[in-house]
């Protein structure tokens, strides 16, 4: 690693109590070996969300998806066992699950026809007599440490995340998100953003405690009380919550309801945004040091007819949202490029949660430098 990379973590200090905290340094969103360790250390080295678990219900049903920049599928065994594997065939590296989603009675390698089975065990090597030294259980799909939450299917690539297990990782998120009762809510659409920001660009607009949502947001401000708008860290997650109140745009009002609103994060890159009756979910993916993709996951109470409508205008409210804040992040990515900012002070009462973030990443890329 080279010593201005290393120079440049730690030129952050991680320990500055929050009254007088900088941000991270802007080199950090533009500098593309920071991305990199980012892709090692971070993505790689946590739990990842990679499918939900709706899924995957049925033998055989598998998803196919890319975690930390590696090609990782996840299968439903005959023996009711969910598995992950790396998405590489043993033999010349094609991907065994070609397809995003499906459903299938073995994996077989389109390339040469190595199949596996639900297990991930090397079954057939057409026109592989005369091999010598070929040890078929030695050759099967290299697992991924793999565990569920709620609808959420996890992947460790590292298989030594913070925590040891899933819930280790997760901490008090996993009791404090059980009265929202998850269950409940059902999968209805999926809607996916490419963004001209650093991944962490997005992640500091969630985690700024409400702060931008009066100038940025002004239909959704008019039904969370702002002034009241709270923000709890503990371990590797963030808790944001606001009471709510009848607002006066309509459109919002009618499918932003109850007694509160509540967004969850997970470290680095996972995001639940609940309201009564309806929920959706943010993963966050870099694609390139300033490109990333966020990925949104609605679900509802009510996936019958009658709650079309209601689905339908939920969703577009949460997507006059998602285009506020795509405009506002892909500014962002252009300052942080000029000469004119190094670092910017965060808002005590607004920005814990963004301090926790950059502190938690502060200390993934400071290990991985030593």
């Amino acid at each position: 690693m080279a010593e201005t990379i290393k120079s440049l973590i730690h030129s952050y200090d991680a320990d500055v109590p929050l009254e007088q905290a900088l941000t991270i340094p802007a080199p950090w969103y533009t500098n593309a070996e920071i991305a990199e360790l980012e892709r090692r250390a971070v993505f790689g080295g946590t739990w990842q969300v990679a499918a939900r678990l709706d899924e995957l219900r049925e033998t055989g049903q598998y998803v196919a998806t890319t975690v930390a920049g590696e090609p990782i599928v996840v299968v439903r065994g005959a023996d009711g066992m969910l598995r992950g594997f790396y998405n590489v065939c043993r033999h010349h590296a094609a991907a065994v699950a070609t397809d995003a989603a499906g459903h299938c009675d073995a994996l077989r390698c389109p390339y040469h026809g190595w199949t596996y089975g639900l297990d991930g065990a090397l079954r057939v090597t057409p026109d592989f007599d005369g091999a010598r030294d070929f040890d078929k259980s030695q050759y099967g799909l290299v697992p991924v440490k793999t565990a569920v939450w709620e609808n959420f299917v996890f992947v460790d690539l590292s298989g030594s995340a913070a925590g040891g297990s899933l819930e280790g990782y997760l901490g008090d998120v996993v009791s404090r998100v059980a009265p929202l009762k998850l269950e409940k809510l059902r999968f209805f659409e999926r809607r996916s953003y490419t963004l001209n920001c650093n991944w962490k660009v997005y992640v500091d607009n969630y985690l700024d405690g409400g702060y931008h949502v009066p100038y940025l947001h002004k239909s959704l401000n008019t039904v969370l009380d702002y002034k009241d708008y709270q923000i709890e860290c503990f371990g590797r997650t963030v808790l944001q919550w606001s009471p709510m109140k009848a607002g006066k745009d309509e459109k919002t009002a009618a499918v932003r309801r109850g007694e509160a609103a509540y967004y969850w994060w997970v470290y680095p890159n996972f995001m639940i945004n609940w309201y009564e009756g309806i929920m959706d979910t943010n993963l966050v993916r870099p694609l390139a040091v300033d490109r990333c993709e966020v990925i949104f996951d609605f679900y509802f109470d009510d996936l019958g007819d009658s709650a079309e409508a209601r689905n339908r205008a939920s969703i577009a409210v949460g997507e006059r949202v998602q285009h506020e804040d795509i405009d506002i992040c892909e500014a962002v990515q252009r300052g942080l490029g000029s000469r004119a900012y190094v670092a910017g002070r965060l808002a005590p009462r607004r920005e814990a949660g963004e301090q926790l973030f950059h502190r938690l990443l502060h200390r993934d890329l400071s290990a991985a430098v030593k």
